[in-house]
């Protein structure tokens, strides 16, 4: 079962971040294998989130995995969104093809209205994760995360249908791992 988490960091909580980057990057080896796609978001260089899409074998065990990381533990986060998640896509980010362009990366959220997408965009090329958010029975539909390659949030944003999703966020987002 794939999961999307979503850690969002406690105001004020970057050097906290900063601190524990060798014991985040260590829990992480640890799931080396299950992770599809890893890494922060932020404005400028302020820390804001973290995200992690993982396969596990339950929603218990993704609980584990999200509240068990040490920035979790430690108190540099506000909260958590935990969502079953299904990969439309078929592969990790690590088989992106990243390019050299002036193109961010960023993190779609469309939290979802009944009778959402379900559908991969068209234009999958600047797609480096895309999946529906679901519920712990995966069932129902309750949005769509995304990661993509975009100039700018707009461009970013427009992945997702408008008048589909009852909220969109979208923050600015980094491949992550040990550098």
């Amino acid at each position: 079962m794939e999961f999307f988490c979503y850690h969002r960091d406690r105001s004020g909580s970057t050097p906290l971040r900063r601190e524990l980057t060798e014991e985040h990057w260590s829990y992480m080896d640890g799931y080396a294998d299950e992770l599809i796609a890893r890494g922060p978001t932020f404005v400028g260089e302020t820390l804001t989130g973290s995200v992690h899409i993982v396969d596990l074998p339950d929603p218990a065990a993704a609980r584990a995995f999200a509240f068990d990381e040490p920035g979790h533990q430690a108190g540099a986060y506000r909260d958590v969104l935990i969502r079953r998640w299904r990969n439309l896509l078929g592969r990790d980010m690590w088989a992106f093809p990243r390019d050299r362009s002036d193109d961010g990366y960023h993190l779609v959220l469309g939290l979802g209205v009944e009778g959402g997408e379900n559908a991969v965009p068209a234009d999958e090329n600047p797609l480096i994760a895309y999946g529906p958010l679901l519920s712990d029975d995966g069932n129902t539909w309750l949005g769509t995360a995304a990661l993509v390659q975009a100039p700018d949030p707009d461009t970013a944003r427009a992945v997702l249908l408008a008048g589909r999703y009852a909220h969109i966020e979208v923050h600015d987002w980094e491949f992550g791992g040990r550098r």
